[in-house]
């Protein structure tokens, strides 16, 4: 396998796979994590991303996730990377820390306030805007392929969609490549933001974020953290499903199977899987949707 450059990865004629892991814990789960990460790598993906804890609270547990990917399986490897907690100079050192670890994409977020704090506030000597933080990266790292965060049912704190979309526009215009959506569930609210998009003149390609649900704590933990609206034919296959955990896991592949095939016939440049370091329901969907292996080309 060879690293596909970012500006590549969605180019005609490819399909941008790509998944998503967090820092592990414990023993335990990062085992199952490489467990993840190799079965996953037989679809051949575009690229694997690894969170940033809040306050850059995992920052070096994440290079060590990305470095492991990347020497493991020659893939290209993205950091997520905040504003929250960090001056610029800090930000720079970790930028730099990271093209050290063989990193060759940053997911350029605001980040989300700290744990018991109602609103966001930078730190003295930090960044307020997500589009602040692609600009440095632009300017200080420019060999860097940068992702933006899209939120197709509009960032909760928004004053409106109109703003929402406009705050991205703000940054791909800084340099954002690429644009990997919040997970949804219906995939109306994505192809509405997709031509939202198009009509204010956004041109980065936007690939949209699934997380396959396997079991019915899961969607309550969704509907409380990201607003996500679940449609009411989601909710009740698993209500139908009852407290089977076989059935609810099988309700919640074909959920998604459902949604990643029409997203696909919708011309999609590519898929972002969030796989929570799991790899079955992941791998199900792609079988089950036809996706062959070694997808990357």
């Amino acid at each position: 396998m060879s690293v596909t450059p970012l500006h590549d990865a969605y180019a005609s004629g490819r399909f941008g796979l790509s998944f998503e892991l967090f820092p592990p814990k414990t023993s335990e789960s990062e085992a199952m994590m490489w467990r993840t990460v190799d079965e996953l790598m037989a679809w051949e993906p575009a690229l694997v991303t690894c969170t940033y804890g809040a306050g850059g609270s995992t920052r070096a547990k994440t290079l060590d996730v990305i470095r492991g990917v990347r020497d493991r399986h020659d893939v290209a490897v993205a950091s997520h990377l905040t504003c929250v907690g960090s001056t610029v100079s800090e930000l720079r050192d970790y930028l730099q820390a990271a093209r050290e670890h063989g990193v060759s994409a940053i997911v350029a977020l605001r980040g989300d306030p700290p744990q018991g704090a109602a609103a966001f506030t930078p730190v003295d000597g930090g960044l307020r805007y997500a589009a602040e933080l692609v600009a440095l990266i632009r300017e200080t790292f420019p060999e860097f392929g940068i992702l933006v965060a899209g939120y197709p049912e509009t960032h909760q704190e928004a004053v409106s969609a109109e703003a929402d979309l406009e705050n991205l526009r703000r940054k791909c215009d800084a340099g954002g490549d690429v644009v990997i959506t919040q997970l949804f569930y219906d995939n109306a609210d994505f192809l509405r933001f997709r031509d939202a998009c198009d009509r204010i003149g956004i041109r980065a390609p936007i690939v949209p974020g699934v997380m396959p649900v396997t079991n019915y704590a899961q969607i309550r933990r969704i509907a409380s953290l990201c607003k996500a609206r679940l449609p009411e034919a989601f909710t009740s296959s698993f209500e139908a499903a009852g407290d089977d955990e076989a059935a609810q896991f099988e309700a919640g592949v074909t959920f998604a199977t459902r949604q990643v095939r029409e997203l696909i016939d919708e011309g999609v440049p590519g898929i972002h899987f969030y796989v929570l370091n799991r790899s079955p329901a992941t791998v199900r969907v792609l079988e089950d949707v036809g996706l062959s292996r070694g997808v990357r080309g």
